[in-house]
Formats: structure tokens, C-alpha cells, sequence
């Protein structure tokens, strides 16, 4: 800068001063180079020297690094091979550090695979959460992961179809199968009472063989049956005893419910479940319009609902929360409702007792069955007792037929015994005694018919029969005898009331027919003590309780008793009246005959025989009879001489008519029927004697004289009665 800032010349004042400068480093390179000079030529002299020998070493150098490259080469090639083998062991270490990271992965999913082709769900779900949460995270990075990642979801949903599938496979079995669990169950239920109801039906058997000769044999033979049942039921216990389990595989329930807990949707299977079961209970308590003909249509009926109920309950015991204890039992209140008002309409159409008998043991164990499994069942008992009745009433039509039968077959007559072995036969049916009859020798009559000991029979049957529908309803020997006493007292009032209402209005019933009707129904009346003491001891409850009702067989056989009388009073005043239409006065006969007519001494005759039928009859009916015959017979013949239609008698039509009447005396003197006082029966043709007598002897001034005072001749004689037969 000073040179270019100085002088003008300061540029070459520059280039002068560097130009000597320059100069005199020339001067010192040229000393020292010729100060070294000698050196140098040394140097180079020395130099090439050792050229020749630089040319041998490198030419023995260039021969030691020839041979020592050749030699070298094989180390090369073993170095690059240990080289390359390193690289591979580590790449293998590498390969293998990262397989066992994928390792398990892969095997998981393979136990995946494996589990999903066995159908084992749970345990897939199980191993598909362990791949989520615990291995998959480890291998992310690789695209194999990825794919399982997004497949788990599509086994997910897969594994709920085929869970969802299988439940309703399992639906559809239990329904199938309902009706075969129930059955078992009920025959298990049954099989546990039946021991202890074999232990009390032989000790009542037993104890009722000392009550009678005739409930002996049915009671050997109700015996034997119990004992043939109980053997059955033995074997039965030693078969292998079946349970709900046995008979349905409920692995589809547990896996399903199990599955979809896992998948946090245990919600929406419960509400499923419950949902189609309701409906299925639905189906199940809907019954066959037939159901009601046969008892298999019951038995099917009441099985699938003890079935429905019994995998309930199993559900509920076994799994957590799918069925509660206030689902199962809204469940069962409305299948109760449902079922009492099926029982109630398809029992109203049963008319075989036996039915009725085997609807009620049906009821007695499906409701045992169910107890059995903590199902409240009181109001199917109290439905029992709305079927009780029923079974009552269709007993006593069954009996009302047996009666029909019985009354049309009896031949109405005495009891022929011929020997001592026929006697013993009779009196083992029915209780009759009579000493006076037992000092007779054989042969000879019991005084009833034989529709008596038949009648006594099946009244005992029917107690069988009403006792046998009380059995097994878990009520007191007193209930039960007040439930067969008021049975039995509804056959005596209604029903055999009624057969013999009906038997002795029938036409074709005659005099003699209703005598033994009368002295039936007085044998019937004396055994009723002895149906009492049969109910008694079949009920082991005495007669001297205070609640023990009686039987009302005394009104039945009493109403019975006087509609009978009533009828023979009829019936004789109907024959009475058969006889005098046939009379054939001549009212214009100058004089009598002077015996009396034919149709009066027929029919005097037909009386007297009849009195005596009635030999066997109380002696107060037989006298009813007997003066209501006179009587009637007495006011006929007045009528007789009173018709308007007769307009004229003649003296010797009197006389004649007089003859009639005298001979009527004559029988009722006689004493047709024992037991009348004085001239009581004569009494009854009292009218007409004094009628007669006053136009007999002309008496009329006596009449007329006497007449309204107590002491008259002719008190009882009517002043137009008079009159109406003087003008004739």
C-alpha cells in the first residue's frame, strides 16, 4: 500500500530495491550450491553405485513378492471363506433370534387352527387374547403379523356363528328330547315315593283283612298287586338311573355362554336364551286338541313340561347368571296359569273315570317331580280337588249304569240257597243275619233279592274307587274319610236314589217286583252301618270322631221305601180298577142272581193273594195297602152306582149290587193283612152299607128322622148321594 500510496516513483523505486534483493539471494543459493556441490557429485556417484544392486534387489524382491503372492492366494481364499462363513453364523444367529421371537407366535396360531378344526371356541378365544396382548406385540414389524392381526377379528366372529349355530341346535334337541327328560325324571321322582307308599298300602291291606269275609278277597288281590308293583320297582332301581345330563349334551350352552362372556356380549346371550326358551315354553304348554281322549296325550303333555323345567333348573345350578331364581320362576307362574286352565277345559271332557283316575296320578307325580326341584306346585293340588269332583260325578254315572244293569237283571225274587256253601257265598258278599232264618234247613230263601248283595258290592267299590283318587294328595286320614264319606253319601242320595225312583215308575215293575224292592231297600238301609265301618277302617278313623260325617243311605232307602208303597198303592188301584171295568151289571134285573159277580170274586180273590206277598213286607205297609185297596175299591162301586150315565136301577140290581158289597165285607172280615183292630177294614165300606141298607128296607122315615144326629142309622149316607140314587 505504501508503494502504490507513496510517490509517483515509489513503483520502480520498488522494483529496484527487489531486483537487488533478488540478486543477492542469488549470490548465497550460487556460495551454497557451491559449497554442497561436492557432495552432491558424491551422492550421485554413489547412487549409481548401488543402481546395480537396487536392480537385483528389486528383482528379487519382485521374485519374493511373486512367490510370496502364490503362497498367499490359498490363505486368501481361507480367509474369505471364514469370512463368509462368520457373515452366515452371524446371519443364522440373527435368523435364529428372530425365529424364536416368531416361534411362538406361529405355534400359538397353529393351537389356533387346531382348536378352531376340534371345535374347542373357549379355548381359541382364550389363545387368540394371548396372541394380542402377549405375543403378536414382540413381531410386529412383519407382515405375516398383519395378516393375523386382521384375521382374529374374522375367527372371532366366526367362532360366535358356529357357537350361536350350535345353541340352536341345542334348542332344537332339548325341545325334541323335553319329552324323554320329563319322562325319566317323573319315573325318578315316582320311584323315590314308592317305597314308603308300598309300606303304607300293605299295612292298610293289613289291616283291613279282619274287617269282613267279603273285603278279604279284594283285598288279597289289591295286595298281590302291590307287592308285583313293588318287585317291578326294585328291578327298576337297579337299572342305571338317568339324568337330564345323560340325556342331553349341554356343552353347547356352556361353550356359547362362555364364548360370548369372553366376548364381552353375555348380555345379548342371556336376553337369546331367555327369549327363545320363552318361546319354547310356549310350544310346549300349548296341548293336542286330542289330549284329552287317551292318557298317553297327558303323559306326552306332562313330560315335556317336567322336561322344559328340569333343563332349567339344570341351567341354573350350573352356569352363572344365564337363568336366575326370578326368571324361572315367572317362568314357571306363568306356565302354572297355563296349564291349570288346560287341565281345567281338556278334563272337563273326560267321561272314563279311569281316565280321570290316571289324569289325577299323572298330576300327583308331575307335581312331585317338580316340587322335587323347588318349583311351588299348591295350586295344582287345589286343582286336584276341582278333579276330585269331577272323578266324582264320573263315577257316578259309570256306578248309575251299574245299577241300571244290576235292577234290570235281578229276577226280583227270594234268594234260593240250597246248601250251606251257597249260604257262605251269599253272606260273603253282603252282612246279613238273621237267627230265626239260620234254625231253617236247607234248602231255603233269604228274604232279599240278589240285586241286594250286588248293590252292597259296588258301593264298596266305588269307595275303592273315590279312595283311590284321594291317595297320593298329601292330605290327613281324616280328609280323606270325609272326602269318602261325602263320595258315598252323593252315590246313596243321587244316584242310587235316583236308579230306584226311576226303576219303580217303570211299567213293566209289578206288585210283587215292588214288594221285594221294599224289602231290599230295608236290608240295603241295615247294611249302611256297615259301609260306615268299612270306610272307617280303611281310614283308621273312628266313627266316634267328632267330625266323622254319617251316611244318609237311611233317608235314601226310606224315600225310596215309601215311593215304592206309593207305587203298589197305585198299582193296586189301578188293578182294582182293571176289575170293575169288566163289570157287567144288568141295572134292569128284576131280581139277583143270588151269588156274587164274577169279576168281584176275581178280584177278591186277586187281593187276597197279593196280601199274602206281602207277608215279608212291615206290617204297617202291608195295612196301608190293604185298607187303601178297600178304600178305593169301596169308592169305585159308589162311583159306580153314581154315573151319570146310568139313568135307571131296578131293586134287583140293588140286591145283586148288594151281594157284591156283602162279599167285600166278607174279605175285609177276614183279615187279608194281620194287624187291624176290631172291624177297622171294614169300616171302608161303611158308605156303601148304610147306602144299601137304606134302600134295602126302605128305611126313609128313619133316615129323615135321624137325620144330622150322631147316633143315625145312616149317618154316613149323604142326603144328595140319597137323592141322586132314589131318583135312579
Amino acid at each position: 500500500r505504501s508503494v502504490y500510496d507513496d510517490q509517483p516513483n515509489a513503483h520502480q523505486k520498488f522494483m529496484e530495491k527487489l531486483d537487488a534483493c533478488i540478486r543477492n539471494h542469488d549470490r548465497e543459493i550460487e556460495k551454497m550450491c557451491n559449497f554442497h556441490h561436492q557432495g552432491f557429485v558424491d551422492a550421485i556417484t554413489e547412487l549409481l553405485k548401488v543402481r546395480a544392486d537396487a536392480e537385483k534387489l528389486k528383482v528379487q524382491v519382485t521374485d519374493t513378492n511373486r512367490r510370496l503372492q502364490d503362497a498367499g492366494k490359498e490363505v486368501i481364499a481361507q480367509t474369505e471363506e471364514i469370512i463368509r462363513c462368520r457373515v452366515q453364523q452371524r446371519n443364522i444367529t440373527t435368523v435364529v433370534e428372530k425365529l424364536q421371537l416368531c416361534l411362538p407366535v406361529l405355534e400359538m396360531y397353529s393351537k389356533l387352527k387346531e382348536q378352531m378344526n376340534v371345535k374347542r371356541y373357549y379355548s381359541a378365544l382364550k389363545t387368540m387374547e394371548q396372541l394380542e396382548n402377549l405375543y403378536l406385540p414382540r413381531v410386529s414389524q412383519y407382515r405375516f403379523c398383519q395378516i393375523m392381526i386382521e384375521n382374529l377379528p374374522k375367527l372371532r366372529e366366526e367362532i360366535k356363528e358356529i357357537s350361536m349355530s350350535d345353541l340352536k341346535d341345542f334348542l332344537e334337541s332339548i325341545r325334541k328330547h323335553s319329552d324323554r327328560i320329563g319322562e325319566t325324571a317323573m319315573k325318578q321322582a315316582q320311584q323315590q315315593k314308592t317305597f314308603s307308599t308300598t309300606l303304607q298300602k300293605q299295612n292298610n291291606v293289613n289291616y283291613s283283612r279282619n274287617m269282613h269275609l267279603g273285603r278279604s278277597r279284594i283285598s288279597e288281590s289289591k295286595n298281590e298287586i302291590t307287592l308285583k308293583r313293588t318287585f317291578e320297582d326294585d328291578d327298576e332301581h337297579e337299572e342305571e338311573v338317568l339324568t337330564a345330563q345323560d340325556l342331553v349334551d349341554f356343552s353347547p350352552v356352556y361353550r356359547c355362554l362362555h364364548i360370548y362372556s369372553v366376548l364381552g356380549d353375555g348380555e345379548i346371550f342371556e336376553n337369546y336364551y331367555r327369549k327363545q326358551r320363552r318361546k319354547q315354553a310356549r310350544l310346549v304348554l300349548q296341548p293336542q286338541s286330542s289330549m284329552h281322549e287317551t292318557v298317553e296325550g297327558y303323559r306326552r303333555y306332562f313330560s315335556q313340561i317336567v322336561g322344559f323345567f328340569v333343563v332349567e333348573d339344570h341351567i341354573l345350578h350350573v352356569t352363572q347368571g344365564l337363568v336366575t331364581r326370578t326368571y324361572t320362576d315367572e317362568l314357571w307362574n306363568m306356565a302354572l296359569s297355563k296349564i291349570i286352565a288346560v287341565l281345567r277345559t281338556h278334563s272337563s271332557y273326560c267321561t272314563d273315570p279311569d281316565l280321570v283316575l290316571e289324569l289325577k296320578n299323572l298330576i300327583v307325580v308331575f307335581a312331585d317331580t317338580l316340587q322335587g326341584y323347588g318349583f311351588p306346585v299348591n295350586r295344582l293340588f287345589d286343582l286336584l280337588f276341582e278333579i276330585r269332583d269331577q272323578y266324582n260325578e264320573t263315577l257316578l254315572k259309570k256306578w248309575s249304569g251299574l245299577f241300571r244293569d244290576i235292577f234290570e237283571a235281578d229276577n226280583y225274587s227270594p234268594i234260593p240257597v240250597a246248601n250251606e256253601e251257597e249260604y257262605k257265598i251269599v253272606i260273603s258278599k253282603f252282612p246279613f243275619q238273621d237267627p230265626e232264618l239260620d234254625k231253617q234247613s236247607f234248602p231255603k230263601k233269604l228274604p232279599m233279592s240278589q240285586s241286594v248283595p250286588q248293590i252292597y258290592i259296588q258301593v264298596k267299590e266305588f269307595i275303592y274307587a273315590s279312595l283311590k283318587f284321594s291317595e297320593s294328595l298329601h292330605r290327613s286320614s281324616t280328609e280323606i274319610d270325609d272326602m269318602l264319606r261325602k263320595s258315598t253319601n252323593l252315590l246313596l242320595t243321587r244316584t242310587l236314589s235316583s236308579c230306584l225312583q226311576n226303576l219303580i215308575k217303570k211299567p213293566h215293575i209289578g206288585l210283587t217286583e215292588l214288594v221285594q224292592i221294599i224289602i231290599n231297600t230295608t236290608h240295603l238301609e241295615q247294611a249302611c252301618k256297615y259301609l260306615e265301618d268299612f270306610i272307617s277302617n280303611i281310614t283308621n278313623i273312628s266313627q266316634l270322631t267328632v267330625h266323622t260325617a254319617r251316611l244318609y243311605g237311611l233317608s235314601t232307602f226310606k224315600d225310596a221305601r215309601h215311593a215304592a208303597e206309593g207305587e203298589i198303592y197305585t198299582k193296586l188301584n189301578q188293578k182294582i180298577d182293571e176289575f170293575i171295568q169288566i163289570a157287567d151289571y144288568d141295572w134292569t134285573m128284576s131280581e139277583s142272581d143270588g151269588r156274587a159277580s164274577g169279576y168281584l170274586m176275581d178280584l177278591i180273590n186277586f187281593l187276597r193273594s197279593t196280601f199274602q206277598v206281602f207277608t215279608h213286607l212291615p206290617g204297617k205297609v202291608a195295612q196301608t195297602a190293604c185298607m187303601s185297596a178297600c178304600q178305593h175299591l169301596s169308592m169305585s162301586l159308589m162311583q159306580m152306582l153314581l154315573d151319570s150315565e146310568l139313568k135307571q136301577i131296578s131293586m134287583g140290581a140293588i140286591q145283586q149290587f148288594n151281594l157284591d158289597v156283602i162279599q167285600c165285607e166278607l174279605f175285609a172280615s177276614s183279615e187279608p193283612v194281620p194287624g187291624f183292630q176290631g172291624d177297622t177294614l171294614q169300616l171302608a165300606f161303611i158308605d156303601l152299607r148304610q147306602l144299601l141298607d137304606l134302600f134295602m128296607v126302605w128305611d126313609w122315615s128313619t133316615y129323615l128322622a135321624d137325620y144330622g144326629q150322631a147316633t143315625s142309622k145312616y149317618l154316613r149316607v149323604n142326603p144328595s148321594t140319597a137323592l141322586t140314587l132314589l131318583e135312579k
